[in-house]
């Protein structure tokens, strides 16, 4: 079966079990079970029509609900692609220099030490030389 062409209808469901109008009037009064029988399955059938109303809803409160769930995930999807497109922003200024052998091993041993990449290192660098100088 294809991913988008499941629905609703593929599967089994049972019916709902119909409930008793007073289950304490039957406990207590087992005369009473021939008439208040009859009389209380047309009570379950009226009863019965609201939670059907309420599991198969109008065509307009399924089109209203279907439009504001299509809204929410376009909201969803327009607020991740700007996210996305932020960090990228973020990182795409490079700076690239070259630095002789000792420096270069110097910053490996640093970053190995504790831990911390290399890029982060040179970052903080220049950050403090910046701001040391009143950039």
């Amino acid at each position: 079966m294809a991913k988008g062409l499941t629905t609703v209808s593929d599967f089994a469901v049972a019916p709902r079990r119909s409930r008793p109008v007073d289950p304490a009037a039957k406990q207590d009064d087992p005369s009473a079970e021939g008439p208040a029988e009859q009389a209380a399955a047309p009570l379950n059938a009226e009863a019965d029509q609201p939670s059907n109303r309420l599991l198969a809803p109008t065509e307009e409160a399924r089109r209203e609900r279907s439009v504001s769930k299509a809204l929410q995930r376009e909201d969803s999807r327009v607020r991740l692609r700007d996210l996305k497109r932020a960090r990228g922003r973020e990182s795409k200024h490079y700076v690239n220099c070259p630095l002789d052998y000792e420096t270069k091993k110097r910053l490996e041993k640093a970053s190995f030490e504790n831990d911390v990449k290399m890029t982060v290192i040179m970052k903080a660098a220049i950050d403090q030389y910046l701001k040391d100088n009143g950039y």
